[in-house]
């Protein structure tokens, strides 16, 4: 598989890319010639995913401010520094339908602990290596589903939203250090995280984007290899909303 976009020699870490939207990041930024980590909390998944496309594994689990410094330390050994940092890891699997009033606390916390905290302590563990980087690179995966106020799923929406407020605010902090920090916010995407979604959800993005089929992993990859790679070295705090116009910003 060869990429229009070039990486070479970049030095990539993916949290949440055991499987789903995370591996297909992973595998497509090592197609453009970069070297890339694979971190999740499923080790056995996460390892033969990095054994199946040649990137190196290691655990992380983003409710552990120990383990994301560990994980970090991990990545910027093996690969020799770190250039780019992609947050996709979160929880989203079986969460959705509860109406607002009936959502747990507990779930609620859970997903805010590793959505919206895991997502600043991977970036803060992440700031002192990528400053040493020619061009550093911070990509947060929101949602669309902030965008549009998705019903039955407030806990992931809000906290999908604090990443796109946090990615404008880091931008601007991390500017003085030449660190890039931008969002995309893909649509509903077929992927194992989504399998639960109800068919009336997955019908109304179909039925009411400009592109009536399904979204795939390959259709999000794209906008994150141009994130992470020298041509997106001026564009800083912005969101790229990747659903094929369900909503135009």
């Amino acid at each position: 598989m060869s990429s229009p976009i070039s990486l070479e020699g970049k030095r990539l870490l993916v949290t949440g890319s055991a499987r789903g939207l995370g591996r297909a990041f992973a595998e497509a930024m090592i197609a453009a010639g970069a070297k890339v980590m694979v971190a999740d909390i499923l080790t056995e998944e996460g390892q033969a995913t990095a054994d199946a496309i040649g990137a190196g594994f290691v655990h992380l689990d983003l409710i552990d401010p120990e383990s994301v410094e560990a994980c970090m330390e991990a990545t910027v050994s093996e690969l020799g520094g770190l250039d780019g940092l992609v947050n996709n890891g979160a929880i989203a699997t079986d969460i959705g339908g509860p109406a607002m009033t009936e959502i747990d606390i507990d779930v609620w916390d859970r997903v805010m602990t590793v959505n919206v905290r895991g997502t600043w302590l991977m970036s803060k563990a992440a700031v002192p290596h990528l400053a040493q980087s020619c061009n550093g690179k911070i990509v947060n995966l929101a949602s669309d589903t902030a965008l549009w106020g998705a019903p039955r799923l407030m806990h992931y929406v809000a906290s999908k939203g604090a990443v796109l407020s946090m990615t404008r605010s880091m931008a601007r902090e991390l500017g003085e250090d030449g660190i890039a920090v931008n969002s995309i916010a893909p649509g509903l995407t077929a992927v194992e995280a989504t399998e639960y979604v109800p068919e009336d959800r997955k019908s109304l993005y179909v039925d009411n984007r400009p592109f009536t089929r399904t979204q795939m992993p390959e259709d999000v990859t794209g906008a994150v290899l141009f994130l992470v790679s020298d041509a997106a070295s001026f564009i800083t705090g912005q969101c790229i909303p990747v659903n094929g116009g369900f909503v135009m910003r």
